[in-house]
């Protein structure tokens, strides 16, 4: 498996190496050992499959706070998404700033969204389908969410506002200025 990193701290790009023959191919997807090479030691307790049947479909930015914070490691399986993970621990020498990758069923990368990230994506293709792991149970008490157009975290979309469609609870979340500060940077 190969990993990249960020200059956004704690956020891996994974891609799966696929091993092709007459049949078509394998891929180990996810690996608990390699993930705690890269110091992410955890276990995933649920996966949730996402299907959006139309491009410009915008999930997010969702967090859930602690003791329910969760990780997430996100994958697209059909079409194309436009992933995002924003860092909202304080105290991070990368408060703020946010990671942007295209995550697809042709280029099989997965992104690992730590605590402490605001997560969300939008949808390149129609019939997109996403999995992502997470590191703790849905917890609806714990759920909160970030603007996705929030003007000091400043998230290029890359598609204008009118051809977004987005949940009515995801239309009025706090800018990262009016958050709540529940979850701090380790040094």
């Amino acid at each position: 498996m190969q990993i990249a990193r960020f200059p956004v701290d704690d956020v891996l790009l994974l891609t799966p190496v696929k091993r092709f023959d007459s049949r078509g191919f394998f891929s180990e997807v996810h690996r608990s050992n390699v993930l705690a090479a890269e110091g992410i030691a955890t276990d995933f307790v649920q996966e949730n499959h996402v299907f959006s049947a139309n491009r410009g479909v915008l999930r997010g930015m969702h967090f859930q706070t602690p003791p329910h914070a969760q990780g997430k490691l996100v994958r697209c399986i059909a079409g194309a998404i436009l992933d995002v993970a924003v860092d909202i621990r304080l105290g991070s020498p990368t408060f703020g700033r946010y990671v942007a990758v295209e995550l697809s069923a042709s280029n099989f990368q997965q992104l690992w969204v730590p605590p402490g990230f605001a997560h969300g994506y939008l949808t390149l293709d129609a019939n997109c389908e996403v999995l992502y792991k997470v590191t703790d149970y849905w917890a609806p008490s714990c759920e909160k969410g970030l603007a996705w157009n929030d003007s000091s975290v400043a998230i290029n979309w890359g598609m204008p506002e009118h051809e977004l469609t987005l949940a009515d609870k995801d239309r009025c979340n706090p800018s990262l200025g009016e958050l709540e500060p529940v979850f701090h940077h380790k040094n």
